[in-house]
């Protein structure tokens, strides 16, 4: 994939590329990280090198970057699975700690492992081009659905009057904001679900909403062959 649009912070208007990552870029998608999540987030849950070429590797059509100014500014990285009755979810279970390894060529799920902006660029709205890049991914694979885990850091302060469930709905009511899944709402992801346990993720409580994003062009009877 490869295709360039204009953005808007709304006063500035610039040219941004979307495209598939590969080695060259792997310094430029560790620094993403580094300010994506600065400390005290440990920087040893940055990708490395060995992930990121097992992404470009194993499913380079799940490895997208967003690219301003001469310089890579946000990524977005999947891989594809089927999941079964009993399978284990959680971010280390599915992803295999970030190296893809339980990535399987013919899953029916484009799943999302990681989808992060240089905060100097999110004003340009380029997190909801990177999804909707990878929705694209989706209906050119013939994906049934994008799935993926996002965290609910507003749930803390609700964690005393409501369960994760409760906090989910409230969200997708418009009754609470919450910076994650706010963000995959007006992406056009719906609630799937909760699983807890998910990650260490203090401000979640350990839970993540399952937010997916269905294939509108196959019908529950292709769904089911």
């Amino acid at each position: 994939m490869r295709k360039t649009l204009y953005v808007t912070d709304g006063e500035r208007m610039a040219a941004a590329t979307i495209r598939n990552y590969g080695r060259s870029d792997f310094a430029g998608l560790i620094e993403v990280q580094a300010e994506s999540f600065p400390p005290p987030y440990p920087p040893e849950l940055w990708w490395n090198e060995r992930q990121l070429e097992a992404h470009a590797t194993l499913f380079p059509e799940g490895a997208l970057c967003a690219e301003m100014d001469g310089r890579i500014v946000g990524s977005m990285t999947g891989l594809r699975r089927t999941f079964r009755e009993g399978d284990r979810h959680d971010w280390a279970s599915v992803t295999d700690e970030g190296y893809i390894g339980t990535h399987e060529p013919d899953g029916d799920t484009l799943y999302v492992a990681d989808l992060c902006v240089r905060p100097a660029y999110r004003r340009y709205g380029l997190g909801k081009w990177l999804m909707q890049s990878m929705y694209e991914t989706v209906v050119q694979l013939g994906c049934v659905r994008l799935l993926g885990a996002g965290r609910m850091p507003g749930y803390r302060a609700a964690s005393g009057e409501l369960t994760p469930e409760q906090y989910v709905a409230e969200v997708a009511a418009g009754r609470r904001k919450d910076p994650v899944l706010t963000f995959m709402l007006r992406c056009g992801r719906v609630p799937a679900g909760v699983v807890r346990d998910y990650l260490d993720d203090e401000e979640s409580g350990g839970n993540a909403a399952l937010m997916e994003w269905r294939n509108p062009f196959i019908g529950p009877q292709q769904e089911e062959e």
